[in-house]
């Protein structure tokens, strides 16, 4: 005979243990609250509504459902963004998931949560869960393009291993851990690339092949989930793209000094096929001439995409930057629609650095603009005349630029300010 006081008592314990989950997440919610202060950006403040929501649902009184105030809560502190946003909106989604096992809501957004900290494995099992919840025929597009994208970058991962599968294991072992963590697996994948094209050349086939695969698994990384339309009304190239743009095109990069601007070379500056002009400048066209065909900006500071928008007309717009999110978000901010025609996208964001392109050591985040664009030029090697004007004076170029480019002068023409480079 069944005792119905057990069976009371069970629906007691596991109502408190359901209101505890929620009290815990207010918690969080206040914590989070108080250590953020100001709550007046858009996103912020609608993640400040969301939870006032939720405390409101939470009260004795109301006939709200607290539930779904709970993945309004996850829903904008995604939206809010930063790692801290991140961290919220996967508490929240976990207690979600504890709730209400079978929430095809709950687990889409703890996949997106795991997916934003980086934590592929772990989001992909939480994609899963959600794409069997749906059935297959509800299932949002956005899970299955990222489900799509994660399994594409492992295969990559092992595709790269059996290449050179004697000197693979770490990576192999890192990328198949459950807790490995996006960062951890490129760092490591990108050191796996630089040790076999120190040891084989960038000539051997293997090499050639594992470039390949590294490329394809970056831009898998740094692809936005979400399908979005190309930024600014522009068309996003990669290197090949770029190379394509530039091929048999005379080429001159300008420095933004009053040299220059002071100068009489404005004709000659105009009549390079390519001029290339970086972060914010201005126009004297007796000086600097008055064309710009390609622009180079370096993001800066802990914000950059609070900056000024990139209004100058301009054929090509590169932007350089690190982190890939903090990059994302400057590009769709700060890009004014029609003032580029094409925009570098995310594989070209760091090429000094990026194994699939010069994949150098030691270029820290202070290097120039100038700079990075003119190793790129460089690098692609399609132009048959690359200039630099205005760079002579100290200062133009950091040290180890200015040795760089020096060692590689063809001529240098003091009167006009140039150093050639072909």
């Amino acid at each position: 005979m069944t005792n119905p006081l057990a069976g009371l008592f069970k629906a007691r314990q596991k109502e408190a243990a359901r209101l505890e989950l929620y009290a815990r997440n207010m918690r969080l919610c206040g914590e989070y609250l108080a250590a953020r202060g100001d709550g007046s950006a858009p996103g912020r403040a609608r993640l400040v509504q969301a939870i006032g929501v939720l405390a409101t649902s939470l009260d004795d009184t109301s006939s709200a459902d607290p539930f779904d105030a709970l993945l309004q809560v996850g829903e904008r502190a995604l939206e809010a963004g930063g790692e801290d946003g991140q961290a919220l909106a996967l508490a929240v989604t976990e207690a979600a998931t504890r709730i209400r096992q079978r929430s095809k809501g709950a687990w889409r957004l703890r996949g997106l949560a795991l997916d934003g900290l980086g934590r592929d494995a772990e989001a992909l099992e939480c994609y899963e869960r959600y794409l069997t919840l749906a059935g297959g025929t509800d299932a949002a597009a956005e899970v299955v393009r990222r489900i799509d994208t994660l399994r594409r970058r492992r295969a990559c991962v092992d595709a790269a291993v059996a290449v050179f599968p004697e000197t693979g294991s770490p990576l192999r072992d890192l990328a198949g851990g459950r807790t490995a963590t996006t960062a951890a697996v490129t760092t490591e994948f990108a050191a796996f690339v630089r040790a076999r094209v120190a040891r084989h050349g960038m000539g051997h086939p293997e090499v050639r092949r594992l470039l390949r695969l590294y490329g394809e698994y970056r831009r898998l990384v740094e692809r936005d989930g979400p399908a979005d339309p190309a930024p600014g009304g522009s068309t996003p190239i990669g290197a090949a793209g770029l190379r394509g743009l530039i091929a048999g095109r005379t080429v001159c990069v300008v420095a933004n000094g009053e040299e220059v601007a002071r100068s009489t070379l404005g004709a000659e500056i105009d009549r390079y096929d390519l001029v290339v002009r970086c972060d914010s400048f201005r126009l004297r066209a007796e000086g600097t001439g008055e064309r710009t065909d390609l622009h180079a900006v370096t993001l800066r500071g802990d914000a950059p995409w609070n900056g000024p928008a990139w209004t100058q007309p301009t054929g090509i717009r590169l932007v350089f930057g690190d982190p890939a999110a903090g990059w994302r978000r400057a590009v769709r901010q700060r890009l004014s629609p029609g003032a580029q025609e094409h925009i570098g996208d995310a594989s070209l964001r760091r090429p000094l650095t990026d194994p699939a392109l010069l994949g150098e050591a030691g270029w820290d985040a202070g290097t120039g603009t100038a700079f990075t664009t003119l190793r790129l030029l460089d690098f692609l090697d399609v132009s048959p005349r690359l200039d630099l004007i205005g760079f002579q004076p100290p200062g133009r170029l950091r040290p180890r630029e200015a040795e760089w480019v020096m060692d590689r002068a063809t001529h240098v023409d003091d009167s006009k300010m140039r150093i050639a480079l072909r």
